[in-house]
Order: structure tokens, then C-alpha cells, then sequence
């Protein structure tokens, strides 16, 4: 039976170049998948233009049902999932001119709930020796959070994804009264990735009696929609380390927050440099 890969949110950026690379050296089937079906279309397109040949699955991560479609699909036609890919997200521009408890829900909405319930659909079809891999950021680093409590609290072996949810709705009830800045400080997109990171951990402890390896990666800063284009990697050079923990990384490596370079960083020590 065929291997399977997908990758959400991949028809432009480092999703896309994350199917590129996929396409061009996993042993199976790579699903590019997209909200929008013409986009996702014409991205597998051009990647058949290169000689490669994803395969196009509409998905869109904070549809519940469309993630229920997908997941069906990919059961009736498959033994399972290989690797799978969390990339869809979204950030708002600095001149955003949305109030910061809009940025911050609709922020978290599709950078963590949605990411939780992808997983909650997605992960019973995880075959053991399945790789999944959390696209997060530098601004994951738990350095970024003000309060001492708070980064103790996201470091906390006994969290669970109920309590951090939980976590992740005070911040946007706090953003609605205007009282984040001090313990959380000024970035949605900040507390969405550390979000990310911090589930992956949790995933991980969850899924420690199977051979399944969750990580979480900075990509690095890369020139897409999502940096106006200000970032000084290409696409390509984005989804290395991404590809890395997709077929190459050691079985040994299981819930780390791994930076661009490929270096696992300490999540709560120092910054490494961009």
C-alpha cells in the first residue's frame, strides 16, 4: 500500500516548497492541500510543469467537516499517514488595522485551535514509524513571554491540551480587556506559535508508547505573503529543515523545537541568532 504525505496550507510559500521537495524524494503519495481549489490546483500545475506530481485534496483547517471529508478520503483509500505536515497559519501585517483582541482570535483560531482539531481528526491515521512536523517560528521561543509563571506553566510536563487551550483563551480574553501586555506581551502571533510548540510536546508525550515523532521548526524568515516578502531565505531554503525532520532526522529525534539550521534549540534558554 502507498506511503502517504500531506502537507496543509501548501499551494504558495514554504508549504509549497515543503510538497517540492516531498515530491522529489519520498517513496509514496504527497497530498498538496489547499482552502482554495483553484489555487491548489494551479499549484500542483506548476509543479507538474517541474516534472513532479503531487497529488490535490481541498482542505481547509477550520472547516471541522472539511477535515472530516479529507480524513475519510484518505481512509477509504489508504492504510494511513506517514507524514504529516502542519503548515497553514496566518499573521497579521504590523499595519493591521484590526483592534488586537480581532488579531488575537482570529490569529489563534487557525495558528492553534485549528491546528488542534486537524490533529484531533487527522492523528488516528498515523501509522507507527509516522512523522509529524509543526511549522512554528522563532517567535515560538519561549523568551518572548514576559511572565516567569507563564513560561513555567507552557514548560509544565504535566500539561495537558485541555489546560492549554485553555491558557491560549485566557490570552485573547485578556487582549478584550486590554490587560496581555505585561504577562503575555504585544504579539498574537507570538503567543499562537508558542502555542504550537507547546502542543507539540504535549503530542508527543502523548504518543510516546508508539513509534511516532512530533516536532515543531522554525523555518527560518522567508521571503512569502507572510513577511511581505522581507525575509532573506527562499521557499526552498525554508523547507529544508522542515524535509529534514521528514525523512532524514534520527528516530531519536521526538517532541523538539528544531531551528532552521537544523539545530535543536532549548526552548527556554537562550535565542539563537536568525
Amino acid at each position: 500500500m502507498a506511503k502517504v504525505a500531506i502537507v496543509t496550507g501548501s499551494n504558495k510559500g514554504i508549504g509549497f516548497a515543503i510538497v517540492r521537495g516531498l515530491c522529489k524524494r519520498f517513496d509514496g503519495v504527497v497530498y498538496l492541500t489547499s482552502r482554495d481549489v483553484e489555487r491548489g490546483k494551479k499549484a500542483v500545475a506548476d509543479l507538474e510543469k517541474e516534472g513532479l506530481h503531487p497529488k490535490f485534496h481541498q482542505l481547509d483547517v477550520t472547516e471541522k467537516q472539511s477535515l472530516e471529508t479529507f480524513r475519510d478520503y484518505l481512509k477509504n483509500k489508504y492504510e494511513g499517514i506517514d507524514i504529516l505536515v502542519n503548515n497553514a497559519a496566518i499573521a497579521f501585517k504590523g499595519s493591521a488595522p484590526e483592534p488586537v483582541a480581532v488579531q488575537a482570535k482570529e490569529t489563534l483560531f487557525v495558528n492553534y485551535f485549528s491546528l488542534v482539531s486537524t490533529c484531533d481528526i487527522l492523528f488516528p491515521l498515523l501509522k507507527n514509524g509516522a512523522r509529524v512536523i509543526n511549522i512554528s517560528s522563532s517567535a515560538a521561543h519561549l523568551s518572548h513571554i514576559p511572565s516567569k509563571a507563564l513560561r513555567e506553566r507552557f514548560k509544565d510536563e504535566k500539561l495537558t491540551v485541555e489546560e492549554l487551550s485553555k491558557l491560549m483563551q485566557q490570552f485573547i480574553d485578556a487582549t478584550e480587556k486590554g490587560t496581555h501586555a505585561e504577562e503575555w506581551g504585544k504579539s498574537t502571533y507570538v503567543v499562537s506559535k508558542v502555542g504550537v510548540t507547546a502542543l507539540t510536546n504535549i503530542q508527543q508525550r502523548m504518543l510516546s508508547d508508539r513509534d511516532i515523532k512530533v516536532n515543531s521548526v522554525h523555518p527560518g524568515y522567508v521571503a512569502t505573503d507572510m513577511s511581505s516578502y522581507k525575509g532573506p531565505l527562499s521557499i526552498d531554503e525554508g523547507a529544508i529543515a522542515p524535509l529534514y525532520l521528514a525523512l532524514d532526522a534520527p528516530d531519536s529525534v521526538r517532541g523538539q523545537y528544531m531551528w532552521f539550521n537544523k539545530d535543536i534549540v532549548n526552548w527556554d534558554g537562550e535565542k539563537p541568532q536568525e
